[in-house]
């Protein structure tokens, strides 16, 4: 019998079984962090991005969690500035997947397969993980919340042919200052999968207090994180490991508690405008 997605989703979004150790990155030559399990080998490992100006210190629950649940997440320190570039950015990331199958991790117990790699990332760094998966071939690629970038990671997009998964806020749904809907609708692949995050602003991932949360764009929100945490770990767990436990996570069709499902992406436009008529006909 399949395992049911909400008790699933529950279990995800809490930390999974596995002792977790930090390193830096910059052993490596790059700044940054990485997050592993005890030990474990042939593991799966994501290379993360943050977004504009937020420091990786604010996700560090995030990657924590994911290697709770056996996934080497590292996350490297650049592009911190109010220009970042993208393109140096996806290029970090690329490079953070190298050290993560190249450089050998805590005490020797831990060891990286190098085809169970992914490219996550969030509002700035989705779009950099998306440019990077168009330069790379990798096992699975997660848009958190993802914001427009210059080049267009939408249009870079349209060259990635790995799974794929796409999040956006339900209070930033249809806003300007949200990539997902085009990211989704020009996506390469036929495995991606758009979904609405109840309650949510693009913005509410990063833990903690931020500076622009002070200036009124947004602050932490812990059931964001908690839902995010869910659709990301059972998303990942399912395209870089054998395990099918997690299957529903991968379905564009399938109900999970705390989101909703977009299962055609090109219509999304079309069923906006038509909302944008009917409250403007009121």
């Amino acid at each position: 019998m399949a395992a049911n997605p909400k008790s699933l989703a529950r279990q995800l979004s809490k930390r999974g079984p596995h002792t977790v150790l930090r390193g830096d990155l910059a052993l490596a030559g790059l700044p940054g962090i990485v997050y592993t399990p005890a030990e474990g080998f042939n593991l799966p490992a994501v290379a993360f991005g943050h977004g504009w100006l937020t420091g990786i210190s604010k996700y560090s629950g995030l990657l924590e969690h994911l290697a709770s649940w056996g996934i080497v997440a590292a996350a490297p320190g650049t592009e911190r500035g109010p220009v970042p570039s993208s393109i140096g950015f996806a290029t970090d990331l690329l490079t953070t997947l190298d050290i993560c199958t190249g450089v050998r991790l805590g005490t020797g117990r831990i060891s990286v397969h190098p085809s169970r790699l992914a490219l996550v990332g969030h509002g700035l760094g989705a779009g950099a993980a998306i440019l990077g998966a168009a330069q790379r071939r990798v096992g699975a690629v997660a848009a958190l919340y993802p914001a427009p970038t210059t080049p267009s990671a939408a249009d870079a997009a349209a060259r990635v042919e790995a799974p794929g998964l796409v999040l956006v806020g339900e209070k930033s749904f249809g806003s300007m200052n949200s990539d997902a809907v085009s990211i989704a609708q020009k996506w390469g692949g036929e495995d991606v999968q758009l979904r609405i995050v109840d309650s949510a602003d693009d913005q509410g991932l990063v833990e903690g207090r931020r500076l622009l949360g002070a200036l009124g764009f947004g602050g932490a929100e812990r059931k964001t994180q908690e839902r995010t945490r869910a659709l990301l770990t059972g998303f990942l767990l399912n395209g870089l490991t054998d395990d099918k436990t997690y299957a529903a996570f991968a379905d564009p069709t399938t109900e999970i508690p705390g989101s909703t499902v977009i299962t055609d992406p090109s219509l999304v436009e079309q069923d906006l405008g038509s909302r944008i008529n009917k409250l403007l006909s009121s």
